[in-house]
């Protein structure tokens, strides 16, 4: 578990970070990204929108769909893992948190560069 802070300065409740376990179901799929409109096609692994590092609460365990909430996740912090990139984001409908590995397609740098 790891505690985070958000970018307004509040401190965020300890998350776990959601890389590939037993529980994991691979669904290849596009979407239409629900915060800035881009047309994201997926690969399987694809749970966020490369553009905005936004995504909606939909999974339970990753690639399960079965989350009812439905919620928009915003990005609110990104640190740096053993090497990669880890995107946190915030439901907000239902304030879950949640830790994604980023992709290489990932606009990292420009969302870091919002934040200043």
């Amino acid at each position: 578990m790891v505690a985070s802070q958000a970018t307004d300065g509040s401190s965020i409740l300890p998350t776990r970070t959601v890389f590939m376990s037993s529980n994991f179901k691979r669904k290849i799929e596009d979407f239409v990204c629900a915060n800035c409109g881009v047309i994201v096609s997926g690969n399987g692994f694809t749970n966020h929108c490369p553009h905005c590092l936004w995504s909606k609460h939909v999974d339970i365990n990753p690639g399960d769909r079965a989350e009812r909430c439905g919620g928009l996740m915003e990005p609110i912090g990104v640190e740096l893992e053993k090497g990669k990139y880890v995107i946190t984001q915030k439901c907000l409908t239902c304030g879950r948190i949640w830790r994604n590995e980023a992709s290489v397609d990932d606009r990292i740098s420009e969302f870091l560069t919002d934040l200043l």
